[in-house]
């Protein structure tokens, strides 16, 4: 029985980077022979086991062979005769099929270590066109690589968009697509995602709406990249990069949402910078009740980090479009603050409940908004 360290531990210790999780491997054992150690099993299509003290995953090796459409298409077969090379040559890049054994010697059959120095994203074989999650996998690679100058391999790119065209990414569950997406949104360059799935044109089956940005005159798609990069480099959270990405996409947020099983508060954000993204530029010249009705669908009485954020995506929005005046943002809090400024409490105090109390609290709102906006 040998044990290896394999994938992304591998990779980003060569490159200097930072390792968190640490994949194992065990060549030449048996279920039998781990459960005998100790290892507890928790794979339910193939053979994975958590080591007793550490807590760590460990995978018998194996092989796989095509069986379906789609990511989960595959056979699995795990034994003690797979060897190190079988498994290495199953995973997607030439990167991520090195491994090292227990003493630190290096093992790279595909040449991952040369790619890695030529800064070059390749696929290993040509079966990594049998799964077209790896189309997203290696856009979000690019991704997070970009900035040390990685790119994508022309021959791989053409398999991309050889999956594309085959149909397999319809294949792909919501889910799985969501968490490849939020993923790479998460990047540090999460535009270059974008710009992959573009190149093989992989866009247009995912994300079409997105896609027509680009075959439209001007610089929409340039434009919403842009945006895109702004949010990562002010280090913005998920559902406002998010935001980002469709805020030029009008009535088809929804659509867009839906299809991916976005999470709520994406959702959220997202069609509330659909609506409202227009009144942002021109928060000055609006007139109270205008005001009161943004604050009011914005519920920053109870949410007021809603507004934050909304501001934050109008913020890179500005930037995208080369303006750099987001003194809205200033004006939005003062207003929010004069009507939260309001003590629903007085009110109470004075008897009124119901409709009645609803109506004098937001009577007394656009007051204060009134009294702001003339200031």
């Amino acid at each position: 029985m040998q044990i290896y360290k394999v994938g992304g531990a591998v990779r980003d210790r060569l490159l200097g980077l930072p390792v968190s999780d640490v994949d194992w491997l065990v060549v030449g054992a048996t279920v039998e022979q781990m459960q005998a150690l100790g290892y507890r099993p928790v794979g339910a299509d193939f053979p994975v086991f958590i080591h007793p003290k550490t807590g760590e995953e460990y995978a018998l090796a194996r092989t796989e062979r095509k069986s379906g459409r789609g990511y989960g298409g595959f056979t699995f077969h795990a034994s003690p005769d797979v060897t190190l090379e079988e498994d290495l040559i199953r995973r997607d890049l030439t990167i991520n099929a090195m491994a090292e054994d227990l003493q630190g010697n290096l093992y790279d059959p595909y040449n991952g270590q040369s790619d890695l120095e030529q800064r070059i994203l390749r696929h290993l074989s040509p079966a990594f066109a049998e799964d077209p999650l790896r189309v997203l996998r290696v856009a979000r690679f690019a991704a997070r690589y970009a900035a040390l100058g990685f790119t994508v391999a022309a021959q791989t790119l053409e398999l991309m968009r050889q999956i594309t065209e085959s149909g397999e990414l319809q294949a792909l569950t919501a889910e799985r697509s969501w968490k490849e997406i939020e993923r790479a949104l998460m990047e540090d360059q999460p535009q270059v995602f974008i710009e992959v799935l573009l190149a093989c044109g992989a866009l247009k089956e995912l994300l079409p709406e997105l896609d027509s940005l680009f075959a439209t005159p001007g610089e929409r798609g340039q434009t919403t990249l842009a945006v895109l990069a702004h949010a990562a480099a002010h280090d913005q959270p998920l559902h406002v990069r998010w935001a980002c990405l469709t805020h030029d996409l009008g009535a088809a947020i929804k659509a867009v949402n839906q299809r991916f099983k976005a999470p709520r508060e994406c959702q959220e954000l997202a069609t509330l910078v659909g609506e409202w993204q227009h009144h942002y530029q021109q928060a000055a010249a609006l007139d109270a009740s205008t005001l009161l009705d943004i604050l009011q669908k914005f519920d920053i009485y109870r949410r007021p980090q809603r507004l934050e954020d909304f501001m934050a995506v109008c913020e890179m929005i500005a930037h995208g479009h080369s303006l750099h005046d987001c003194s809205q943002s200033a004006y939005l809090r003062g207003a929010a603050a004069a009507a939260k400024a309001v003590e629903v409490k007085d009110l109470v105090q004075q008897g009124l409940t119901g409709q009645a109390l609803g109506e004098a609290v937001k009577a007394q709102r656009l007051s204060a908004l009134e009294a702001y906006t003339q200031r």
